[in-house]
């Protein structure tokens, strides 16, 4: 099948990107160089949806230096970069997937994708793996397994392996410690801003910040807001989280508390209406909202659309909707993730490390295709550990030894 992109022409830009990114991500280009003399994914079709940007499309280049024919696809309607498609396709890779793409095409481009009757498939939320088992089952026997990037994604395969129905392996890659402890907080945290800043430009200093969910992707975007000079509220469920905001420095108090004080709101939970009509209702005039978790649902946008008396389009990616009572809100990239809407999403020295783990568990799944017994796995330490030992060397740091005597006292059983 033919790739669906917008635009061949805007290959040169998207090159560039890509260029910029191989040089900043040592661990990949490792890899790469790696893959292409031992081809592990030789024969082997790799489906895969992430947020397709540069990075992305270097972490798609590795696994095709490796042997794999490759089928790419968006994983989100607005953080799509048209250069980008254009590019991998230009280096012979099949993409089906363009910015500002409705719901149709979104589907139609995953569908295309999963046709090829992948091997492995790597997700980014779940929307690949969800339409595998609901439309493409016949497939499903072609498929060694798979690897999820997101919190999101995870906990819908979770709950498809509660129900007794995930049919082939899938590697729980946001649970690996090279991932969440670096991706989701420093990677969430940094560019979160990236995209409210440049895209408001406005001054975060002296105002309240509002963060819903307090995980590793709330921790991240809370501690950065606090260094930008804002006042801290986090919104939780859990009163564990609950109290390490407290003991962080962050008061901590319901949504429709916050809702009256907050000047920025950012969702970072895989939940939906976790600000809904009833916190519109109280909020200032002016309130800037968005949205850093996976789907456009954690901000109750359809309602808001429904309520508001007006909308109009105030800045690139920034909407009002006036109320009726008769304050305006603004809502960032159609409530849709804000780092990649409006933004370049995490830096390329941190999705290093992550799309490093995506290749090495894809690795493994192959390596150990049939003798996984288990859905629902996790990186393997051994990958895990490689991968920090891999990026501490290029960080040009060095870390002490256990000496056998040490080891031994360790592992003493008296």
């Amino acid at each position: 099948m033919a790739s669906e992109i917008r635009d061949a022409s805007l290959a040169p830009s998207g090159k560039r990107k890509i260029e910029w990114v191989r040089r900043n991500c040592p661990l990949l280009r490792t890899l790469h160089d790696e893959f292409e003399k031992t081809k592990p994914f030789k024969g082997k079709k790799i489906a895969l949806s992430v947020h397709l940007e540069a990075k992305t499309a270097y972490l798609c280049l590795t696994l095709a230096a490796g042997g794999a024919d490759m089928y790419i696809t968006g994983s989100n309607p607005l953080s799509t970069q048209d250069d980008v498609a254009a590019a991998l396709v230009e280096a012979g890779l099949e993409v089906h997937a363009w910015y500002d793409c409705n719901d149709e095409e979104y589907y139609r481009h995953i569908r295309s994708v999963l046709e090829c009757g992948p091997n492995i498939i790597i997700d980014d939320g779940g929307d690949l793996v969800h339409m595998m088992h609901t439309e493409y089952r016949n497939l499903i026997p072609n498929v060694i397994g798979g690897c999820e990037e997101t919190t999101t994604g995870i906990i819908r395969l979770e709950a498809l392996n509660r129900a007794g129905e995930l049919e082939f392996p899938m590697v729980r890659v946001n649970n690996a410690q090279m991932k969440h402890f670096f991706d989701n907080r420093y990677g969430t945290g940094q560019s979160v801003w990236d995209g409210i800043n440049r895209t408001t430009n406005l001054i975060v200093a002296g105002k309240t910040v509002v963060v819903a969910g307090y995980g590793w992707c709330g921790k991240g975007t809370a501690m950065r807001a606090k260094g930008l000079g804002a006042k801290v509220i986090v919104t939780e469920i859990d009163p564990v989280k609950a109290i390490e905001a407290v003991m962080d420095g962050f008061e901590v108090m319901p949504m429709n508390d916050a809702a009256k004080l907050g000047d920025f709101f950012i969702t970072v939970t895989g939940c939906d209406k976790v600000i809904d009509e009833e916190d519109f209702a109280v909020m200032k005039d002016g309130a800037i909202l968005c949205n850093a978790g996976h789907f456009d649902c954690e901000i109750d946008m359809k309602r808001l659309r429904e309520i508001a008396t007006d909308s109009t389009l105030m800045r690139d990616n920034i909407i009002g909707y006036t109320l009726s009572t008769g304050q305006t809100l603004y809502v960032l990239g159609e409530g849709r993730l804000v780092n990649l809407a409006c933004g370049d999403g995490h830096p390329a020295e941190i999705m290093d490390m992550s799309f490093a783990i995506q290749a090495l568990s894809a690795k493994y799944l192959v390596e150990h295709a049939g003798e996984l017994k288990e859905k629902l796995i996790d990186v393997p330490e051994e990958v895990d550990m490689d991968v920090a030992r891999r990026k501490l060397a290029f960080l040009g740091k060095k870390i002490d030894v256990l000496t056998p005597e040490q080891e031994k006292y360790l592992n003493a059983s008296l």
